[in-house]
């Protein structure tokens, strides 16, 4: 009981099923970057930096029309992104270690709570929870022995003091022979801090997607139209009955090493499952209505709408993050889409949220 009233104090989870009013802040002040003409011809790189790819661009379809996906994935709209490098990979444990390592930076998950700071993203008249609880941790996966209600998070989240991306799931644990893991347990200013550093930055959602789709604009997933054609799993995510018994039919059971599963037709690994992504835009439910202009224009370089809202959470301030995780289920949060997206607070992490970069051309 105490771990479910922490986890929903401080809204660091990006699950919820509650009501929490209604949408009322104007969209009309979208960010968009208009190209002076249509013309994607431009300079395509000779030689890409270390461990990235180049991504040239293009028009797609940002978002669906599927009425049996999420309401926030619509509707779809005719985007368009300049080129970009992008990371092949997910950021690793070994990179994000030499980040530290040069920077002596102190990720979210590792400094103490401030209750004034938390208190800002909660209904006025929360009421502070004892000090105990206001620890530094983060959220681990922590799957039940049994079948649960799959509309309580809860049951398989717990706050764990000490949790952090050199610990991610809990004190006890270490990331030690795992170098090549995506590093978890990261919040949004943790990864931007590390993109600065790296002379980077995080990839907007348009960007993220385009890269993803990788010219497969009419597939339900980055690779095709099956989850796993000829039986063969192409991304890492949870088989069985979740949340409570994965069979592991992928090979894995929770994270995988970087490269465990084939690359995109652009040559970029775990786009799909593993960890979801984080990207720079602020998450509204209805960001591509407002992209929408009533008629077939182009929506160019869009970088998302000028705040956050969240229904659910709505003094929660959050970015969309992209691609699903280990845990997206064919029988819950079945995210394992390029067009796929979910809210996650700013100053969360979790075991199953990482990053990748992108890089323009100078």
């Amino acid at each position: 009981m105490k771990t479910k009233y922490l986890i929903a104090v401080l809204s660091l989870l990006l699950f919820s099923c509650k009501e929490a009013g209604k949408q009322n802040e104007d969209l009309s002040d979208v960010n968009t970057t208009a190209n002076s003409s249509d013309n994607l011809t431009e300079t395509i790189p000779t030689e890409n930096p270390k461990g990235m790819v180049w991504i040239k661009g293009g028009r797609f379809m940002l978002g669906n029309n599927n009425t049996d996906s999420r309401q926030t994935e619509g509707p779809a709209v005719l985007t368009e992104v300049k080129g970009f490098w992008i990371d092949e990979t997910e950021v690793t444990n070994a990179q994000f270690a030499a980040f530290v390592k040069a920077t002596g930076y102190k990720t979210i998950a590792e400094r103490e709570i401030n209750w004034e700071d938390i208190k800002k993203q909660l209904p006025p008249g929360t009421p502070k929870p004892h000090d105990s609880l206001l620890v530094p941790g983060s959220l681990v996966f922590t799957p039940p022995s049994k079948p649960v209600p799959l509309n309580d998070y809860t049951a398989w989240w717990s706050w764990i003091p000490g949790a952090n991306w050199k610990h991610p799931e809990g004190p006890n644990t270490n990331i030690e022979g795992k170098d090549n893991y995506p590093v978890v347990q990261i919040a949004y200013g943790d990864a931007v801090a590390y993109a600065e550093w790296a002379g980077k930055r995080l990839p907007t959602e348009a960007e993220w997607e385009y890269a993803a789709q990788a010219g497969n604009k009419e597939a339900n997933y980055a690779w095709g139209s099956e989850l796993n054609p000829g039986g063969v799993y192409m991304a890492n995510f949870f088989q069985g009955d979740f949340p409570y018994n994965n069979t592991n039919a992928d090979g894995f059971n929770t994270l995988a090493p970087v490269k465990s599963f084939p690359a995109n037709a652009y040559g970029l690994y775990d786009m799909i499952g593993n960890v979801w992504e984080l990207t720079s835009d602020w998450y509204r439910p209805d960001t591509y209505s407002s992209y929408k202009k009533g008629d077939d224009s182009c929506c160019r370089n869009p970088t998302g709408p000028k705040d956050s809202y969240d229904p659910n959470e709505p003094y929660t301030p959050k970015r969309v993050i992209k691609g699903g995780s280990f845990l997206c289920s064919e029988q819950y949060c079945s995210s394992y889409r390029p067009d796929a997206r979910m809210a996650n607070s700013e100053d969360s992490g979790q075991e199953h949220v990482g990053f990748r970069c992108v890089k323009d051309i100078e």
